[in-house]
């Protein structure tokens, strides 16, 4: 089979690599698209190494068409019949021909929505779903601030958290992609280039929730924009990694600081990747299903152009998700 091996950050090249095959408990999907996320940008450039057992190919989300099926052993693999067009959250290896995949971690195509579009949603469904509910516990009447409000977590962020009656604020760079956040619902549409979210967020009362993708460079000004009982959940680093945290801040309104990563979690048992595939299955898919969440796909690219598809990442140039097509 064919995948994309990082020759360097800048050398993604599309070739021949050893077959993947269906080992216990895992479906093997012959791949119509890959999902882009800046974890995979990351791996390429030697800075995100995949968890122990995990394919060393980059991609964390797929579609496609499973194509073998492996052994039982009570791993779910039964619930899945080869032919059958599925979408899954990877540890690795979605950008090639075929991936081999955790039955747990393997989720049906939501109603209404094509086979490629579908690889985008595993890995923003799981990672949104699992912080803002299953951690945070985000309700009806709560504000949301999410910070980077037109990426692939944040256009589905947005769109999750009106469905479930919150209210959201976004932090953007351009007047562009704060409309994009408001056509998605978006109440509270923020510029960091020229305003103090901060000073915005106060005027509100403050969050209640903020899922903050950049790390140290906010940690003071987000305990700052956080009302009583609020929680920050952080789960990006792309402002740094050591941050002086003010407890003196923490305390008396009685915040949360909690940091959580999906990749490395296990395929099964509490807190597990398959109980949040699971959990996505139930609770989001019948958002997609009748409208109320949508993907937000912003490019499709051809497999072979990943190199140029982290590019646009990284340089902010698209809003959502990019979906790479094989």
């Amino acid at each position: 089979m064919r995948a994309i091996v990082a020759e360097s950050p800048d050398q993604l090249v599309w070739q021949e690599v050893p077959d993947a095959s269906a080992g216990p408990g895992e479906v093997l999907i012959k791949v119509t698209a890959a999902g882009v996320n800046r974890a995979d940008v990351l791996q390429a450039a030697g800075k995100y190494p995949p968890p122990p057992g995990a394919s060393d190919i980059i991609g964390m989300e797929v579609s496609g068409v499973i194509s073998e099926i492996g052994a039982e052993l009570g791993s779910g693999v039964a619930e899945w019949s080869v032919g059958q067009e599925v979408c899954a959250l990877l540890a690795g290896g979605g950008y090639a021909e075929y991936v081999a995949v955790p039955a747990h971690q393997v989720l049906p195509i939501p109603d209404g929505i094509g086979l490629e579009d579908a690889a985008g949603l595993p890995e923003v469904a799981c990672t949104v779903w699992s912080n803002l509910v299953l951690t945070a516990h985000l309700d009806k009447g709560q504000l949301l601030l999410m910070h980077g409000g037109a990426s692939g977590i944040g256009t589905h962020a947005i769109q999750v958290a009106r469905a479930l009656g919150a209210r959201v604020a976004v932090t953007a760079g351009s007047e562009e992609k704060l409309q994009t956040c408001r056509d998605l619902g978006a109440e509270i549409t923020i510029n960091y280039r020229d305003d103090d979210f901060v000073a915005r967020l106060q005027e509100y009362g403050g969050a209640d929730v903020i899922l903050d993708i950049m790390g140290a460079s906010y940690l003071d000004r987000n305990l700052d924009a956080l009302a009583t009982d609020g929680q920050l959940v952080i789960i990006g680093m792309q402002g740094g990694l050591k941050g002086e945290l003010n407890i003196g801040k923490l305390l008396p309104k009685r915040l949360r600081v909690i940091g959580t990563t999906l990749r490395g979690r296990p395929v099964s048992g509490p807190n597990s990747k398959g109980e949040i595939v699971a959990a996505v299955t139930e609770s989001v898919w019948p958002m997609i299903a009748d409208g109320r969440v949508r993907p937000f796909i912003g490019a499709r690219m051809p497999i072979q152009q990943a190199g140029q598809a982290h590019q646009k990442l990284v340089a902010g140039d698209v809003h959502g998700k990019i979906v790479l097509t094989v």
